[in-house]
């Protein structure tokens, strides 16, 4: 038997990342986060929080899924002792303290938030955050749950957090219209979301002045994990999942944001208050946004507007009938607010419905002679009619920024920011799908492999 006397320290390369990461990341904050968890003089002395979260930091940053596996490769990676601060013979955690840490200890508390935010903070120091270019988008992340075990069950419909903004933007345009105002039952008026409007259509693909119809709607609920959301959209796989809602500054692809959700809720309800969010909490200047065409809606427009942000998004051009002509085929004058169809015929102001829609049709006369008939119309329609939301005005002004030369240089680097993070995220991270089950569970998940990635970031950028 030969005996050697090394130092692990001498063991661990000079440029391995887990030597980077920890010259320039500061964990000391995270034993001063969970003291509160923690009895100072009862017990025997606990784990220290910092080594837990750094060994859970190994498992995000080398794709590790499974934790019973992280404890085996620390047992004999030199490199992962290094960085928890063990020797060779040191006896590693069991993978039952980190089971037990978070079932008992760290249960309904915001612990990865916390930390996930304080390495953006850090990002922040070495000056790889701007805060003036975000980038948003979500992906879905398959739950933990057989997408056969279900039961169906009746939910109540969410009233839209905007709806008394709509309401009175309505009432405002049907004055300038000479219309009399409308009433509406509070805040349980409902308004057709654009993202649904597609059951709302008329057979020309356009927004309808119908109402909603019912104050319920029948869910798919897992028994397995009832907190994940049935996801059906097209292009999708079906089943349950959730949804991982991601910001990313534009300067050196930090993440500045993660917020996770069940898989059916749309991806632009949390958009603006996550927005909001980052601004208060890092003092974000922001100017611009790059979004994807499904957060091209009028809502989101206008609250944009609001907050003097410009943003570069794609275009929406809805749902139309094939070989019919759609809404994009059609001028709108804003001042003689009327639509000019192909054939240089004006589409006239109708009405504006309490769905929010303004409505425009053509005088019979002009379709019954018109050449273009039959691209136009469907066989069941006599004239023409197209719908524009209220705040219509505020998609076409993002339209226009979108397209000119700056517009396209920020909606052209989604897929280098964004979509690269989230394809990291999954390819390199492990974040596929959920290990865990529960909005909570999953949402350590997500933000702790994003912290992973922010770290690895900073690493390359400084250490």
């Amino acid at each position: 038997m030969k005996m050697e006397l090394v130092m692990v320290e001498n063991l661990v390369p000079g440029n391995h990342l887990l030597r980077k990461i920890d010259k320039v990341i500061d964990f000391s904050f995270i034993n001063e986060i969970c003291k509160p968890y923690y009895c100072e003089n009862n017990g025997r002395p606990a784990i220290e929080p910092e080594i837990l979260f750094r060994m859970l930091f190994i498992g995000y940053l080398y794709g590790i899924r499974s934790e019973r596996r992280l404890v085996e490769e620390v047992q004999v990676n030199v490199a992962y002792r290094w960085f928890l601060g063990y020797d060779l013979e040191d006896k590693i955690p069991d993978v039952s303290v980190i089971w037990q840490n978070r079932l008992r200890r760290f249960n309904g508390t915001d612990i990865p938030q916390q930390i996930f935010d304080n390495i953006v903070r850090q990002a922040m120091k070495y000056g790889l955050v701007g805060g003036k270019v975000l980038y948003s988008d979500s992906t879905h992340l398959k739950a933990n749950a057989n997408k056969k075990k279900f039961t169906e069950r009746e939910v109540q419909k969410e009233t839209q957090d905007y709806i008394k903004d709509l309401n009175k933007a309505i009432n405002e345009d049907r004055a300038l219209h000479g219309k009399k105002p409308l009433k509406f039952n509070g805040d349980e008026q409902k308004e057709i979301d654009e993202e649904e409007k597609e059951n709302y259509f008329d057979d020309d693909g356009d927004a309808g002045s119908g109402s909603v119809t019912g104050e319920t709607k029948r869910i798919k609920e897992s028994t397995t994990d009832p907190e994940s959301g049935f996801m059906h959209r097209d292009g999708k796989p079906k089943g349950f999942f959730y949804l991982d809602h991601r910001t990313v500054d534009a300067k050196a692809n930090i993440i500045t944001d993660v917020y996770v959700t069940p898989g059916n809720v749309n991806d632009v309800k949390p958009y603006i208050g996550r927005l909001k969010a980052q601004i208060e909490k890092f003092k974000f200047e922001v100017e611009k946004v790059g979004l994807d065409a499904g957060y091209n809606v009028s809502n989101i427009c206008r609250q944009l507007h609001d907050l003097g942000i410009q943003a570069a998004m794609g275009k929406r051009r809805g749902v139309q009938q094939k070989g019919k002509y759609g809404k994009y085929k059609f001028v709108y004058l804003k001042e003689w607010d009327v639509y000019i169809c192909p054939e240089r015929n004006y589409l006239e102001y109708v009405t504006t419905n309490r769905n929010g829609y303004r409505e425009y049709k053509c005088k019979n006369h002009r379709c019954a002679t018109c050449p273009r008939r039959e691209q136009c119309l469907t066989k069941k329609q006599k004239t023409k009619s197209l719908s524009r939301h209220v705040w219509e005005d505020f998609k076409d002004e993002a339209y226009v920024f979108t397209h000119t030369e700056e517009g396209k240089k920020i909606y052209a680097r989604r897929k280098e920011t964004v979509e690269r993070s989230f394809a990291d995220s999954k390819e390199l991270f492990g974040l596929r799908y959920c290990k865990m089950r529960g909005l909570s569970k999953v949402a350590e998940q997500c933000l702790l492999t994003a912290a992973a990635q922010n770290m690895k970031k900073i690493a390359m950028c400084c250490g």
